[in-house]
């Protein structure tokens, strides 16, 4: 934990912030380069909520700190960074996730993402469905093989995925290690790498690492490259059960944007044991929830059989996330705004 001096201005307008937000539940602090300064939002159930604007040069010294204690460059303001830190605020430890992109006129766009450590909500209070926590459940109980969690932006998907992690840990009894890029969340039931390509610790050079640290499960953060996927699917035919996720809209987008990485149609029949699209949504009580589209077992093996055929997979409507959602009173169409 850092020990900073929030005499400061500087730091105290950061950290003031920081709580704001946490009191506020929001997910995420967005900074957005306005004529006038900076427009602050808190992002909360997916949607993003006004909450003042800073003025320019108080919003440039305070952008410089979260990337300081970010351990980002913070003379560079021309290109793309992100880095993470970890605060203690309210008697309760937080990981923060700052991401920075340029924008016109040499202004940076800010978003911060907001996680508690050790936050973990067990499987079946995470499904509004029994039978959706049994299907991820029974899929992380395998020995070997892919699990993908697949959804966009916000609908939830690392938290289920620490939620499985946990489960494999807590009620399995296995030996759980992770690989991402960065590590948004300590979680202290997990071996958690990092990912730091300056250091030579690449995706590639951390599975050889992980694979001679005897893991029962390895759950890598994100798909989003050709050389990800290819560690994870190397990783799951060498025997281990592997978790991890990417963005795609449903099951059968994810599978296909494993094929643009690269991945052959054989080695994901040979690998993929489940892939889950969820999305978040809110009860009549306010109550939050994930529901679930799940691809496992007989549907599974469809899909793959179709694609290799060069046929088109129609999932039944039934399991649609549409259809699901207006079960639940989400109107048509919410789920992709």
């Amino acid at each position: 934990m850092f020990q900073i001096d929030k005499e400061h201005v500087i730091d105290r307008k950061c950290f003031q912030l920081l709580e704001r937000a946490i009191t506020y539940e929001a997910t995420d602090i967005h900074l957005t380069p306005v004529r006038e300064g900076y427009h602050v939002y808190l992002k909360k159930y997916a949607k993003l909520n006004y909450s003042g604007v800073i003025p320019l040069q108080l919003a440039n010294r305070m952008i410089s700190f979260y990337k300081f204690l970010s351990s980002l460059d913070i003379s560079d303001r021309r290109k793309p960074q992100s880095g993470s830190f970890h605060k203690q605020i309210q008697g309760e430890n937080f990981s923060f996730r700052v991401s920075t992109i340029p924008s016109i006129h040499m202004k940076e766009s800010v978003v911060i993402r907001l996680q508690k450590h050790d936050r973990i909500v067990p499987v079946d209070k995470l499904c509004m469905e029994k039978a959706w926590a049994e299907q991820l459940t029974d899929a992380i109980s395998r020995q070997q093989g892919l699990v993908l969690m697949t959804g966009p932006t916000g609908c939830g998907k690392t938290t289920t995925i620490y939620s499985l992690t946990a489960h494999c840990v807590n009620h399995l009894n296995r030996h759980v290690i992770t690989l991402e890029d960065p590590v948004e969340n300590n979680h202290s039931h997990l071996l958690q790498v990092q990912v730091n390509e300056q250091s030579g610790m690449t995706y590639s050079a951390g599975l050889k690492a992980i694979l001679r640290h005897s893991p029962d499960v390895i759950m890598i953060g994100e798909i989003r490259d050709s050389e990800t996927a290819k560690v994870a699917v190397q990783a799951a035919l060498t025997g281990h059960l592997v978790l991890s996720t990417v963005h795609s809209k449903d099951p059968i987008g994810c599978f296909y944007r494993m094929l643009d990485f690269g991945i052959s149609a054989e080695e994901l029949r040979q690998t993929i044991i489940c892939i889950s699209a969820q999305r978040l949504i809110r009860k009549a009580g306010g109550q939050q929830g994930a529901i679930f589209e799940i691809l496992s077992g007989n549907q599974l093996d469809y899909m793959v059989d179709a694609v290799i055929r060069g046929e088109r997979f129609n999932l039944p409507v039934s399991m649609k996330l549409d259809t699901i959602s207006r079960k639940y009173g989400v109107p048509e169409g919410a789920l992709h705004e």
